[in-house]
Parts: C-alpha cells; structure tokens; sequence
C-alpha cells in the first residue's frame, strides 16, 4: 500500500531523468511475445479471482487466530477461487533455526479449509516495513541488521518509514549477507517443503513489496533499478532454487518494487525457473490518500503500459496479487473498478483483492458478511479452467453476461458463477455442450463444457 512520499519522489526523480522510463519500455517492445497464461496440470489454462487473506493482528500462540473458516466459506459463496495468504518469518522462526511446528499447523488448518471450499492458495511471505525491529511484521528481529542507522516511527504515514535508513540498511543486510541468505533459503525449504503436496496450495510468493537502499546522490528510479537488477533478481533466483530442491511443481511468484504502481516498468532481470509468475501490485497514490478515482488521469493505462513490460520480455504469467482503494464509496468508484477489471481482464492470469474481511476500510465484507458496494463488482462470471485456447473473453458490467470464445482442446472447461437471485442461463455454440445449462442462484457454481477438441466454442452467461 502506497503513500503521498513515494508518488512525489517518483515524480521528481522523472522530472530529473527525462524519458528513461520510456526508453526502457520501448526497447522492451523489440522482443515483446503474447503475455502466456498460468495452466493447471492437465494443461488447462487457468483464471484466478480472489483476495488476500491475513492476520497481521496476532502472534505467537495467536497466530493466524483471525482467519477462520468462514473466511473461505464466503469467497466460494461469491464464486472466488483464489487466496493470497500473508504468513510472517518472523512467527515460523522466531529464533534462529528453530521453526514453530505449530505455526505450521496453523497453516495446514488454513490450507485445509481452503481446499475443503476449492481455493487454492498461494502463500506470502509478507513483510510491512521489514519486519518486528521497526514495529511490523515480516522478517525476524534476530536477522534484522541496522549498523546503529536511526529509525523514526511514522505512524500516521506508516510506508514513509520505508525511506528511514535504519530499514533500508536492514534490506541491504538481507540481500548482501551470506548468513542472512542462507536463513532465507532454509526458511522457505521448510515452508515450501512441509506444503509441497497439499492440494490446496497453487505457488508461493518469495516476499511481499521488496524495497532496498538508495546510495548517495541516487534518485528513486535509478535506486529501483539497481535493486531490482543487483539485489533483489539473484535473491529470487536463490530462493528458486531452494523450493525446487523440495517442490518440483508448484508455481513461484515474484513481485518488482513498488515503485511499478507509479507507471515504471521493473528492472528485474529473467528469474530462471519455468513456473514463475510476475506478481505486482497495483494501487494508485492518490486513492490511498483518499482521493477519488479520475479517469482522466491515466493511471491504469500508464500502470498497464508499464507491467506488461517485463511479461512480454521475458514470457512470464502475471498475476496482480494486490488491489483496490482504501475508500471505495466516493462517487467515481464504480467506474474505477470496471475500469480496472477490464483492464486486469487484457493482460493477468488473474488477482488477488486486498483484502478479504468484515468491516471497513479496506475490508471486502460488511459485517453480514456481504460485499461492501463496489466491491461486489469482482464477483462476476469468469472461465476458471479453459481447455483450449481463449480467443476472445468479455464481462459487461451493465448486463452481467460473460462471453468465452475459445479453440477447444482435450478436457473439460470450467466457468465460474457467483450466487445471485434468479440463477445463470448458459448456452453453448459449436461443437460442444454442457449438462447444466441453468445454474441455480442460491450459491455459487460451476458450469462443465465438453467440447470436441479442434473446434471453436462460444459460451454466454446472462442472469435469468
């Protein structure tokens, strides 16, 4: 989640550096390819719709207490297949090779409920400004490393404290120390070694919003990039290797700095595994100050511009695994969200909402348990497996329809339906058929295509 600070460093280190960001775009549209989608194990090409799911409240023996089974109860009843699930470092090892069995029971429950509900999961190794040394959560304190530089807590703004040298010196530390590389890898053989064949967990995240340190005389944009390309790329191909030494399958994502939400592509460079995903984040400084949404001002096309970048270069899925304003009632929000859904539609293999709780702020519920206004835009139709290869796919918000066109291959295609009165009618065009062509409204469900394999199908979803 962003904040005023960094839009205006941002802004001030374009101002001073003309048009690098859009050099580096356009010499990465020389080698740019089709933006390839996240498949299934049956080659299906998959869609994930979800949210976030956390506890950043409780530690210790009251770890992950706040998530519960509703939690996954819900995000099947609205039709959401998908999870984000913030795990913390600093609860799996609180001391220096001793990992908590019990915060990894606490983890198994959660991906047990998940898969009892069909959500799959990808789970985050979250940090918020580091981690415990500066009051948040994330990496353990014994591997936090200042040298002495001084911290101030803000907060009223909590993601300036990003910029206290303290913290951006602890991030150097983490990417640069032998023994702190070392502890990274053996945490994630431990977490990815103990899930690797649970059916409900689909990839996993190596770290929440990495950040780093700014040399002398370092504008913002060129720090980003020297991170990115020297710190933060060997360090995901590090922790690459150490989950593939325990999971051979699951997917593994990677997120750029944070910076990317302000229009610059990422400076990452090719993370050499064959199921890795780009996970950026996408959120609007303006919005998280509070301000409504502005068409005119271009963010989510400047944003797309920007992100579709490094998938094209390097042929990588992308899957967005944070969004949405903290104040969704202000009166443009409605055609923010369908903006930004159709935009997410163009380029992602899906996303991850932030964040999936009940109440306020940020929460996607109410406290009934219903989808706060606008939000309850995400839950629409969708193709969760296709069997074959898409060709066209179009929501319309005003009428509720879904559109699929796709050349059929082997196996069985799958579309999505939220709960809503008067249930879903679903036709077919082409050499296919499905065995339930209306859908009953009281929950979600799950319409089967087969199809002859060769053959271009056409499936629409409208309200009955």
């Amino acid at each position: 989640m962003y904040r005023r600070l960094i839009a205006a460093l941002v802004c001030c280190a374009l101002l001073g550096a003309g048009t690098a960001a859009q050099a580096h775009t356009s010499a990465s549209a020389v080698d740019a390819v089709d933006i390839p989608r996240i498949t299934d194990d049956r080659g299906r090409v998959l869609t994930l719709r979800g949210w976030n799911v956390e506890d950043k409240t409780h530690r210790g023996e009251q770890a992950l207490s706040a998530i519960t089974e509703r939690h996954f109860r819900d995000l099947h009843r609205d039709g959401f297949n998908f999870a984000r699930l913030l795990v913390f470092w600093d609860d799996l090892e609180p001391e220096p090779g001793r990992y908590s069995e019990d915060y990894l029971r606490r983890i198994e429950r959660i991906l047990n409920w998940a898969h009892k509900y069909r959500i799959q999961v990808l789970i985050d190794a979250h940090q918020d400004v580091f981690g415990p040394a500066f009051g948040h959560r994330g990496i353990p304190a014994w591997a936090t490393r200042t040298d002495g530089l001084p911290f101030t807590p803000r907060p009223e703004d909590w993601f300036s404290e990003y910029f206290e040298p303290a913290v951006q010196r602890a991030f150097t530390h983490l990417y640069e120390d032998a023994d702190l590389r070392r502890a990274q890898v053996g945490m994630w053989q431990v977490l990815a070694g103990r899930f690797a064949h649970h059916p409900a967990v689909l990839g996993y995240d190596l770290i929440n919003e990495p950040m780093g340190e700014l040399q002398p005389g370092e504008d913002l944009l060129t720090a980003a990039a020297r991170i990115e390309s020297e710190q933060i790329t060997p360090m995901y191909n590090r922790l690459a290797d150490a989950i593939r030494s325990v999971d051979k399958d699951s997917w593994i994502f990677f997120e750029p700095t944070p910076i990317v939400g302000e229009g610059v592509p990422t400076a990452l460079g090719r993370i050499d595994d064959p199921k890795a995903v780009y996970a950026p984040h996408f959120y609007n400084t303006a919005m998280e100050a509070g301000a409504d949404y502005d068409p005119a001002a271009g963010w989510i096309e400047a944003y797309e511009a920007a992100v579709t970048v490094y998938p094209r270069r390097y042929g990588v899925p992308v899957v967005v695994g944070e969004w949405g304003p903290l104040n969704n009632g202000l009166p443009r929000m409605g055609r923010f969200y369908r903006d930004a859904l159709l935009s997410l539609s163009r380029y992602t293999s899906g996303w991850a909402g932030y964040v999936w709780c009940y109440g306020g702020g940020y929460c996607a519920l109410d406290d009934t348990g219903a989808l706060r206004p606008n939000k309850d835009r995400t839950a629409a139709p969708y193709a969760s497996a296709v069997a074959g290869t898409v060709t066209a796919e179009s929501h319309s918000p005003e009428t509720g329809a879904y559109r699929l066109r796709y050349r059929a291959g082997h196996g069985v295609t799958e579309i999505r339906v939220p709960a809503r009165p008067g249930g879903w009618r679903i036709s077919v065009t082409g050499a296919a058929a499905t065995p339930t062509p209306v859908l009953a409204g009281d929950r979600s469900a799950t319409a089967r295509v087969h199809a002859r394999p060769g053959t271009d199908v056409t499936v629409v979803v409208t309200p009955r």
